[in-house]
């Protein structure tokens, strides 16, 4: 069984300003504390989310922890009366807690200080009644269900108004493109018995009553559905919740008690921690010990139609591809056939019936076929064709100051890091201009502390983008590539918490998936001491 140590940041390294990162062993060592920690809490590590506790504070209000997630929505709410982060990502996350909130006041729970409960609703009201009277779709983020999740919250939230009977705000529109046709549809499925496709059971809490029981679901072996806490608790609504010991009961405790009360927006994350943890450390040369039960499973969990992030969820080409890439790497490759299931005839999608398409998810069935192609050359003729299609596809979307950016991240230097590292190893030489292009993209954007970063300078996206400067070959003479190297890399040593957020992963809401983030950072710091372009004594720098 999982752990249930609690904790929502992990020290990377456990360095700190006073306590610099000495050189490799330290790189090393740090790796393995971090396959230790996978083997420990194998669920994976993921920050808790805004909108996944508002829907718990709803949804479950007997669950363990109930107080806890109030404090938590009421403590992150921003002074402007926002959750979240700018550019349209807030508006998820703050419907979700203005609705929770509301739903405490209107239940009567004995949690909290009534007046700050109030002075918080009124606040998430007027900010979430501004965005929506002024918000199209086109301007909103492209995150999962949010086309069926804003519309479901915003008539929660009416719900609440109408039953209040007096408000300083008004009811709250729906954004101009969006409608509760999908939703309504989605709610009649269920009623009619018949079963969602997978991908819909991750955000089956918008199904409202229709949610509650429902017999076309089932939970897992262990007791999630969708792999998310709010769509196992809409489930469990329909519960007289009379045994203790039922196994979705069981998941929830067990998901609550992480956090302390708050929840992530996703979990179990097994295969997809692992995959992309194992391909960091892997791709950047770290030498370190993976625990043989680890390759194992991640073996395992690939089957024909390609393997799922977690249990609860579909199976996806990015987590396959991902899975695949690193066992290849860490010198066990399997044939990669159950990614052609994701094939259209222009790309490959994430899973069957997407809307739209993923740069990042092409680039890295691009490193599968790729790597798989050199682990077993006699088989390489197999993946030429598809190989020219992905890299030309990816080039054609590259933007033209030399960035990506995907569907599946809020920050372009992860897009760009994915694309451009897959495009030079095996996007050929009509490849080259297109990373370059990426590189010069980089330089110039690095912001005077030595950091990358969408909104401001984080960990992450400077890991993301020191292993593209690093990893995209560079020779004597490129003094600006090596200058922001070095300047990266203060950064880096310089940072005390590298994985404390921003969120920047793309789900319902945001999330911050934490040893997956570690493992970026390690990766770009041992590039940069192998380089030979810094000085491993960090006063030295």
């Amino acid at each position: 069984m999982d752990s249930w140590t609690t904790g929502a940041s992990l020290n990377v390294c456990d360095f700190s300003p006073d306590q610099p990162l000495q050189g490799p062993s330290d790189v090393v060592s740090a790796s393995g504390e971090l396959m230790r920690d996978m083997m420990s809490r194998p669920w994976g590590q993921v920050s808790p989310s805004v909108y996944e506790t508002g829907r718990l504070v709803t949804l479950a209000p007997w669950l363990l922890g109930h107080e806890d997630r109030v404090a938590y929505l009421v403590a992150t709410q921003r002074p402007d009366g926002a959750w979240g982060v700018p550019d349209g990502y807030g508006l998820v996350p703050t419907l979700s807690a203005t609705e929770a909130l509301l739903s405490v006041l209107i239940r009567g729970d004995q949690v909290g200080d009534r007046e700050v409960l109030i002075g918080a609703v009124r606040r998430g009201l007027r900010v979430v009644s501004g965005w929506l009277s002024e918000t199209a779709v086109s301007a909103l983020p492209d995150t999962p269900a949010i086309e069926v999740i804003v519309p479901a919250l915003v008539s929660l939230i009416n719900a609440h108004l109408d039953g209040l009977g007096e408000c300083e705000i008004g009811y709250l529109p729906i954004p101009e493109g969006m409608s509760e046709g999908p939703l309504t549809r989605i709610r009649q499925h269920l009623e009619s018995g018949a079963a969602l496709p997978g991908k819909l059971l991750h955000a089956l809490e918008v199904a409202g009553q229709a949610a509650a029981s429902a017999p076309a679901v089932n939970p897992t072996s262990i007791g999630t559905v969708g792999a998310s806490p709010a769509a196992t608790a809409a489930w469990l609504s329909g519960s007289a919740l009379s045994d203790p010991g039922h196994h979705a009961r069981r998941y929830l405790e067990a998901v609550a008690l992480r956090h302390g009360g708050p929840v992530p927006v996703g979990l179990p994350i097994t295969v997809f921690e692992r995959g992309w943890v194992l391909s960091w450390l892997a791709r950047a040369g770290i030498p370190f010990d993976v625990p043989p039960e680890m390759l194992a499973d991640l073996r395992a969990a690939i089957g024909p139609e390609g393997t799922p992030a977690g249990a609860g969820l579909p199976p996806d080409a990015d987590t396959t591809s991902v899975a695949l890439y690193a066992l290849a790497l860490l010198g066990m490759p399997c044939e990669p056939d159950s990614l052609w299931a994701f094939e259209t005839p222009t790309h490959f999608c994430t899973w069957q019936g997407e809307e739209g398409s993923s740069v990042s998810v092409n680039a890295h069935v691009l490193d599968a076929f790729g790597q798989y192609a050199m682990a077993r050359p006699e088989q390489a003729h197999h993946y030429a064709a598809v190989l020219g299609r992905l890299a030309a596809w990816l080039r054609e979307r590259q933007r033209p100051d030399g960035s990506w950016d995907d569907r599946w991240h809020a920050s372009p230097y992860y897009a760009t890091v994915s694309c451009a590292l897959a495009l030079h190893e095996f996007g050929g030489a009509e490849s080259t201009v297109a990373v370059r292009s990426a590189v010069r993209w980089v330089v110039t954007t690095q912001r005077e502390d030595g950091s990358w970063g969408r909104w401001g300078g984080t960990a992450e996206e400077t890991a993301y983008a020191m292993q593209l400067l690093l990893m995209t070959g560079h020779g004597p003479g490129d003094e600006p590539r090596e200058e922001a190297v070095r300047r990266g890399y203060r950064y880096l040593l310089a940072s005390a918490d590298p994985v404390d957020g921003p969120a920047l992963w793309h789900d319902k809401d945001l999330y911050l998936p934490l040893a997956i983030v570690r493992a970026a950072v390690l990766a770009a710091l041992h590039l940069a001491q192998s380089s030979g372009l810094v000085v491993q004594q960090a006063g030295q720098l």
